[in-house]
């Protein structure tokens, strides 16, 4: 992703949905759990995750078979499932030439767009956005009454740590690829659970509620990697976020201008 096709952090988000909701906007593919096992630096770590065939069940701290090592910085009910969209993949292997398959950076969840429909991305994806996997969504009214699904929020960005590195880097050497991920702001989201239920692969993936059209995660990045300070009521609208979790709030509040 070059500075050049970055989307300016003033612009509109690519399409408001919010006067199209409920929408069918992707289909999940592939859903991952991983368990705590040795890794590098004499750790343990549950990165390398593997696909689930049967349906898991979710709760609000996450996918009921998938494990975290460090429960210091991931899991959590802000970090309790973990998507990350496969052109992350795309972008580190053209920039690095690299051959990394998707699944590799210990995401829980891979999505597929459809109806031609944007894929879901940080440049894409709203802090704040609701996304039901599963049931059967005709309008409004029917978000809530299929009991065969899991509902998710967005509330944050993933952080990329050492572990991205030292997973990739196992077999040949490479250089800080999670700083180039933060940089680009490509990493993922993690989402909170608003309704626990069964998630696997091939269910239908729906956008249900869009409260924050202005908040796309590619704009967090921009505002948290900026060295620029913003006028008040830039990083206010974000401040006011109530879904967005604390720590982003803390480096955006050092964004503003005395």
């Amino acid at each position: 992703m070059s500075a050049a096709s970055v989307t300016p952090i003033f612009e509109k988000p690519q399409k408001d949905f919010n006067q199209n909701l409920p929408l069918h906007i992707a289909n999940l593919t592939c859903v991952r759990a991983g368990k705590s096992m040795p890794f590098t630096r004499e750790q343990l770590s549950a990165i390398d995750k593997a696909p689930i065939k049967a349906p898991v069940a979710v709760n609000f701290m996450g996918l009921a078979t998938d494990e975290q090592a460090d429960r210091k910085h991931h899991g959590g009910p802000l970090k309790a499932v973990h998507q990350l969209a496969p052109a992350t993949y795309e972008h580190i292997n053209t920039e690095f030439g690299l051959n990394v398959r998707v699944g590799t950076l210990g995401e829980n969840l891979t999505t597929e767009a459809v109806n031609s429909l944007p894929e879901m991305t940080e440049s894409m994806v709203c802090i704040g956005d609701v996304f039901q996997y599963g049931g059967y969504v005709e309008n409004e009214q029917d978000n809530s009454n299929d009991g065969d699904c899991v509902q998710l929020r967005i509330v944050q960005p993933r952080r990329p740590c050492y572990k991205i590195n030292d997973q990739i880097g196992q077999f040949t050497k490479v250089p800080n690829i999670a700083a180039w991920v933060s940089k680009q702001g490509i990493s993922g989201w993690y989402f909170q659970v608003v309704r626990d239920g069964l998630i696997n692969a091939d269910l239908p993936v729906y956008l249900i509620e869009r409260p924050y059209p202005f908040a796309t995660l590619e704009k967090l990045w921009q505002l948290s990697n900026s060295k620029e300070k913003y006028a008040a009521d830039v990083i206010e609208l974000w401040l006011a976020i109530e879904c967005l979790e604390e720590s982003w709030k803390v480096v955006l509040r050092k964004k503003i201008k005395n």
